[in-house]
């Protein structure tokens, strides 16, 4: 296997697979097929399976039966490498999916849905381009056919699948369009989108880096997957050659809005990029937008409620703030007014019952599953709209990196969680990428994250804006003259003096 290569974005044209039937494949396969019931269409599904160009000497197929009632069996003609595995604890596609890959022995995980027909290249096509570099996940191609009498005798037999379905009248899946419409994923936003998991194929190591799909999403889970696969880094190629039917129509034909809106609550709550999801004022959400991290390790503690007070108080505020600092060398004996650790003890007791505020001994490399981080002074408290106009900074041009260059020669960046994920795949071991890490942390990541999405600095004006100049008071309008007054003119309580002096005059002649 070739070393990762650093690729921009999703960007994947540098990379090239082997042409098919033309190379010598070398890494095992497990398909992982879960499936609850359905024993007629599995059958079909084993069959195609059994049917495959890629050596049946590295693949293994694991049906994992979740819960079928009656259980599920397996039929004659299916791949020589064939397991059952039965669902002791839980249900669900999630679990059936997680255990399968637990019990797997491949080097590649390729989920395939229990009620889908692949045509004979599917296996190869999508593991051909795990040879060439182990940080991609591809995507197979389906469509959907009204379900139609046939025997895996048949399937097994088929050269093509158009010999068994009429492609022409089938339904092509939505995320084909998309695909078409980014040039094949290279120009996507978001490509994880059209990762919706019924064919999906990636290293087994990436697949536990992440944790697995997640078995409390009852919807979406597969959205959820690949959203969070997008935050490790990875980089989403769709394989057209690797073609399958879907034996029926998906629920969401039949009732579209009331499948929406099941998804939905799952999806709002762990992708903060569904913005859309987000609307509801004064919501907290399970995964926030941004972290915000300061180290506070020798802050005083004023200092800090002001960074932190600023931070929940911006214009955003599905965030979190990460103080880092040796807390779990507190402990709980007593201690005097004089101890060291004074400024700490305060401020753990003033944010430890903060739902908002996470108290941790050092930053992780990476805050996936949210999407950004924010690093800065503690010093330097956020401006209410910092955070905001940052984000729509790195979002026009997809940066990885948005670093602020302060007036004090120090700095603040915004980190994009992709950039990281994929810079830290880069520059794991033996792959001769990491040189660089010597000058520090942020410069070797950088180094990576300037290859694949672009470091920008700019100065803090736009972020940090000033108060706007007092306007000066407007001047005091001209003093107008006093009316000249007569005796029919006089002002209010105004005597008129032309007649006092006459009543002066009067009391000196008598």
């Amino acid at each position: 296997m070739n070393a990762r290569p650093a690729l921009w974005q999703n960007d994947y044209s540098p990379v090239s697979a082997p042409q098919l039937g033309a190379w010598s494949p070398a890494l095992t396969v497990s398909v992982v097929v879960p499936a609850r019931g359905g024993q007629d269409k599995l059958d079909l599904t084993l069959a195609a399976l059994a049917a495959q160009t890629y050596p049946d000497r590295l693949m293994e197929v694991l049906v994992v039966d979740d819960g079928s009632l009656p259980p599920l069996r397996l039929p004659e003609i299916r791949p020589v490498n064939t397991r059952l595995v039965r669902v002791e604890d839980g249900w669900g596609i999630s679990n059936a999916v997680n255990t399968g890959a637990k019990a797997a022995d491949g080097e590649i995980i390729q989920r395939l849905d229990s009620d889908m027909v692949t045509c004979r290249e599917h296996i190869e096509a999508m593991a051909r381009w795990h040879h060439v570099t182990d940080c991609l996940v591809t995507i197979g191609m389906k469509r959907f056919v009204p379900e139609q009498p046939l025997t895996p005798e048949q399937v097994h037999r088929a050269g093509h699948l158009n010999e068994l379905f009429d492609l022409d009248a089938a339904r092509p899946s939505s995320t084909e369009a998309t695909i078409e419409k980014t040039d094949g994923l290279r120009k996507s936003r978001n490509p994880y989108h059209v990762c919706t998991g019924p064919t999906v194929a990636l290293p087994r190591d990436v697949f536990h880096a992440v944790g697995g799909l997640d078995p409390t999403v009852a919807r979406g889970e597969d959205t959820e997957f690949a959203y969070r696969l997008a935050m490790h880094g990875v980089v989403f190629v769709p394989e057209m050659a690797a073609q399958a039917v879907h034996l029926g129509l998906p629920a969401q034909h039949r009732d579209r809005e009331r499948a929406v809106r099941a998804v939905q609550p799952y999806l709002a709550h762990r992708i903060p990029l569904r913005r859309d999801l987000r609307k509801d004022r004064g919501r907290r959400w399970l995964v926030p937008y941004v972290e915000i991290v300061y180290d506070v390790a020798d802050a005083p503690e004023q200092v800090v409620r002001e960074a932190v007070a600023a931070a929940l108080d911006g214009k955003l505020q599905d965030v979190v703030v990460t103080l880092v600092a040796p807390w779990s060398r507190l402990d709980d004996s007593r201690h005097s007014l004089s101890d060291p650790t004074f400024e700490l003890r305060l401020l753990r007791e003033a944010f430890s019952h903060d739902e908002r505020v996470r108290l941790i001994d050092e930053a992780a490399p990476s805050p996936a599953p949210i999407p950004f981080r924010y690093r800065g002074p503690v010093d330097v408290p956020l401006h209410r709209a910092t955070l905001e106009r940052m984000i729509e900074s790195v979002q026009k041009d997809l940066a990885g990196v948005l670093v602020v260059d302060l007036e004090d020669g120090r700095t603040a960046r915004l980190e994009r969680t992709s950039a990281l994920g994929r810079a830290l795949l880069l520059t794991g071991p033996d792959d001769g990428l990491d040189d660089g890490l010597d000058d520090g942390l942020d410069d070797g990541l950088d180094k990576v994250v300037e290859t694949t999405h672009g470091v920008r600095h700019e100065p803090p004006a736009r972020y940090w804006p000033t108060p706007a100049e007092p306007k000066p008071a407007p001047a005091p309008a001209a003093k107008a003259p006093e009316p000249r007054t007569t005796p029919t003119e006089t002002p209010e309580k105004t005597p008129d003096k032309t007649l006092l002096r006459r009543l002066k005059s009067a009391l000196r002649q008598n």
